[in-house]
Parts: structure tokens; C-alpha cells; sequence
């Protein structure tokens, strides 16, 4: 190997609401191409409000990735392309679904491209058995009582079951 061979460092920016097995999928193969992985989990929202807030969302990734010795958790309420830079990261991985997200990730990569030429975008398409789990999905069917413990961690599971639970308590 070369002496000259850099530790290079990704992040993978999401709102994690809440993190998903598909992001988990993604999150552990990121952690095999490169030397650390920061996840991003994101501040408020303007778009929608989220089901956790920030520091629930990211404990949450925290139990779930505690297993990944390269991969860390951290707050981001910056541009997504400040935040790289404060991280050290040279690399923004986003995972994609279907076509319709790459669309919408094409678009945000060349905003960040312009943003910051040196932050390279590199997309990973998401595991067949992941390919239809959005954390929306989830949501909606934990907030009707349904069962997510095959698309979400146990520790999210669980949350999203005390959640429900608060929601039914409130309506009441």
C-alpha cells in the first residue's frame, strides 16, 4: 500500500425519523469502504415535524450502530457541505430506493457540489429486502398500531411502541 494513503471519512446526513433497517444496510457498508463513518442526523425540520426529536434520534442510531467500531453519531444543524468539512469528510453517501430519490439526491448533490467542489457524493442503492422501508412508512404504520419490528431495530421498535402508546393515552 502506499505511504500516502489518506483516512478518509464519510458522512451519511439523514433526519433518522426514525433510523430504519435500510439505513442501517447502508450505514454497515459505508463502514466497509471507509475509515470513519459520521451519521448526521438532522436538526428541526421546515418541511415536516418530526415523530422524535433530535436527541431521541440520535440515541436511537446510537444503540442501533453501537455494534460498528468505525461509525459514530453526531448532530447536524449547518449545511449539510459546513458540516463535512467540520467532520473532516471528503465523502457524502446517501442511499437510494428507487429513481424517484435518485432525482431528488442528483439535484442536492449539485447544490453541494457547488457549494464544495472537494465533497464528492457517492450514492449506495439499497439492499433488495430494504428497497421498499422509508422511515415515513414506518411511522404510519407504528402510529396505527401496526407491527415494524421486521423494518426497524428493537430499540427503535420499542420506542415507536412507547410512542403509540403516549398517542393513544392523549386522545383519550
Amino acid at each position: 500500500m502506499s505511504e500516502d494513503c489518506r483516512h478518509i471519512t464519510a458522512i451519511c446526513p439523514g433526519t433518522y425519523d426514525p433510523i430504519t433497517n435500510g439505513h442501517i444496510d447502508i450505514i454497515e457498508r459505508c463502514a466497509r469502504l471507509f475509515d470513519a463513518v459520521v451519521v448526521s442526523v438532522t436538526g428541526p425540520s421546515y418541511k415536516k415535524k418530526p415523530m422524535f426529536d433530535p436527541d431521541e434520534r440520535m440515541a436511537l442510531c446510537d444503540a442501533a450502530l453501537a455494534h460498528l467500531d468505525n461509525v459514530r453519531v453526531a448532530s447536524l444543524n449547518s449545511l449539510v457541505t459546513e458540516h463535512a468539512r467540520a467532520e473532516g469528510a471528503v465523502v457524502m453517501v446517501k442511499g437510494l430506493r428507487a429513481i424517484s430519490d435518485f432525482d431528488y439526491e442528483f439535484q442536492m448533490a449539485q447544490i453541494n457540489r457547488h457549494l464544495a467542489a472537494e465533497i464528492e457524493t457517492v450514492y449506495i442503492p439499497a439492499s433488495p429486502q430494504y428497497s421498499f422501508i422509508s422511515s415515513s412508512g414506518v411511522r404510519e404504520v407504528a402510529s396505527w398500531g401496526g407491527n415494524v419490528d421486521d423494518w426497524v431495530p428493537p430499540n427503535v421498535a420499542e420506542a415507536l411502541r412507547r410512542r403509540g402508546a403516549r398517542l393513544d393515552r392523549s386522545a383519550g
